[in-house]
């Protein structure tokens, strides 16, 4: 389960779906490997702000809910992952390398969507846009009720 990470200047509850396709497409992913993974994950996450709240393996690809503080962009989030997971599986399983030409054990390619504590797109979009209503509510009749929407704007 996420928590609030507090840090000295914010408090943020960051959450991320990745998702990384194996090499090739290629089908390494067996239970060494995954364990292989879960257990580097596992490290990451006491050396680095990042929590891995599930891990999901198939046969050529893996999908990673992780929660992070807003230092890391998602992008350093996979970087870091990829690498030390990599190095990992090849120096544990050393058989999967000469599955793969090339010496790389991820795709370059990599999915990564934010997830929301509090709902879905439409749920939080219409959360941003009536902000404030109960202020305008109060002043009904002057300037501030003839504000155009950020819809409008646009």
């Amino acid at each position: 389960m996420s928590e609030y990470i507090h840090k000295s200047h914010n408090v943020s509850r960051l959450m991320y779906h990745i998702v990384f396709p194996a090499k090739y497409r290629k089908v390494i992913i067996d239970e060494q490997v995954d364990r292989v993974i879960k257990e580097t994950c596992i490290e990451i996450s006491k050396r680095y702000p990042i929590n891995f709240l599930e891990i999901g393996t198939d046969k050529d690809h893996i999908h990673f809910l992780v929660q992070s503080v807003p230092r890391y962009s998602p992008t350093e989030i996979v970087r870091i992952i990829k690498s030390i997971t990599a190095r990992e599986v090849f120096k544990q399983c050393p058989e999967v390398k000469k599955k793969l030409w090339g010496g790389e054990f991820w795709s370059d390619g990599y999915y990564v969507a934010t997830v929301s504590e509090h709902g879905n797109e439409d749920t939080i979009a219409n959360y941003v846009k009536n902000q404030g209503n109960e202020y305008r509510k109060m002043y009904r009749g002057t300037e501030i009720e003839g504000q155009m929407s950020f819809t409008e704007i646009m």
